[in-house]
C-alpha cells in the first residue's frame, strides 16, 4: 500500500468535482475547489475521519468494499479505480524490473510487417525492437545508446536535432499527456523497478510540464488512432496508429499502417525502398 500516494491521488479526485456533479446542492461558498471530505465520506457510507486519515496517509489498508464506495462517491472511471486498488495494495503489484527481453515470435513478426512501421515498448517506453520501416519513419534506434531509445525522455527533453523534436508528430502534446499517464500506472504496478523511479525522478526534476501533468495524477489515457508525422524526406503522412499490449511481459507493439492504395500507403512504401540510412543522412 502506497499511503502517500493513495492520498494524493484521492484528494485529486476530490477536488475535481462539484457539488452539482454528485447530485449536492452547491451550499455555502467554499474556499477550495471540489467536494468537502465529509460529502465524500457520506457519499461513500464510511466515516469522515477515516476518509481524512486515508487523504492523510495515516489510515490502515481499506478494503475493497470500502475501495468501490469511494470510487463511486468521486466518480472514478475503470481505469481510475483500477489504480486507486493498485496504490491500495488490493490489487497486484509486480515485484523486481518489469520485462526487457522481447519474445523471439514477436521479433520475428515485426519482419514480416514490410508494410507497417512496428516497434516495441517497455512498459517504461523504452524502444525494445523494431522494423526497419520503423528506422525509416522515425529514425534508426540501433545508433542510438540504450538510454537514448526511451520516448518519454525524448518527449519531454527533445532532441539533438530540433528538426526531428517528437518525429514531427502533429499532437505532441497529446502523446507526452499519454506518456504521464502511462508511467503512472507502471510506477504503481513495479514499486521497486529503480529503472522506473529513477526514470520519473529525472523527468519530474527536468521538465516542469511533466511535473505539473504528474500532479494531476490523471491515468486514463484516451486512445491514439491516427498519427500524422512531418517527415523531413517525404512530407506529411497520416497513419493508422495501433497499439497491441504483450501481456505476459507487460510491453506494447506499436503498428503504424495505411490504407492500401491510399497516398500514405504509397508514401509509406517509398520510405521502405529509402530504408533508414537514406533518411539519416538527409537530417
Amino acid at each position: 500500500m502506497d499511503k502517500q500516494e493513495l492520498g494524493a491521488f484521492l484528494r485529486s479526485r476530490r477536488e475535481r468535482l462539484r457539488p452539482r456533479d454528485v447530485g449536492l446542492p452547491p451550499g455555502s461558498r467554499r474556499r477550495t475547489p471540489g467536494l468537502r471530505r465529509e460529502e465524500v465520506a457520506v457519499l461513500a457510507h464510511i466515516s469522515t475521519e477515516y476518509y481524512v486519515r486515508l487523504e492523510q496517509g495515516r489510515a490502515p489498508r481499506p478494503s475493497g468494499e470500502v475501495l468501490s464506495g469511494i470510487a463511486g462517491a468521486l466518480r472514478l472511471t475503470d481505469a481510475e479505480s483500477d489504480h486507486l486498488h493498485v496504490l491500495a495494495g488490493t490489487a497486484p503489484s509486480r515485484g523486481g524490473p518489469h520485462r526487457r527481453d522481447v519474445r523471439p515470435s514477436i521479433l520475428a513478426l515485426l519482419e514480416r510487417l514490410p508494410q507497417t512501421a512496428a516497434f516495441v515498448t517497455s512498459a517504461a517506453f523504452e524502444v525494445l525492437a523494431w522494423n526497419d520501416l520503423a528506422a525509416a519513419l522515425m529514425e534508426d534506434f540501433s545508433t542510438l545508446a540504450p538510454k537514448d531509445r526511451n520516448l518519454a525522455r525524448r518527449a519531454f527533453f527533445g532532441s539533438a536535432r530540433a528538426d526531428a523534436e517528437l518525429y514531427g508528430i502533429s499532437d505532441a502534446a497529446e502523446f507526452r499527456h499519454h506518456v504521464v499517464m502511462r508511467l503512472r500506472s507502471t510506477l504503481a504496478r513495479y514499486p521497486s523497478d529503480s529503472a522506473v523511479i529513477d526514470l520519473v525522478d529525472e523527468l519530474r526534476d527536468g521538465s516542469p510540464e511533466f511535473a505539473r501533468l504528474w500532479e494531476r495524477h490523471d491515468v486514463r489515457a484516451a486512445p491514439m488512432l491516427t498519427k500524422t508525422f512531418r517527415h523531413p524526406v517525404v512530407g506529411e503522412i497520416t497513419l493508422d496508429c495501433d497499439s497491441l499490449t504483450l501481456t505476459d511481459r507487460d510491453q506494447s507493439l506499436v503498428l503504424y499502417s495505411a490504407p492500401p492504395g491510399s497516398r500514405d500507403a504509397e508514401v509509406l512504401a517509398l520510405l521502405n525502398v529509402l530504408g533508414a540510412e537514406s533518411v539519416s543522412a538527409s537530417r
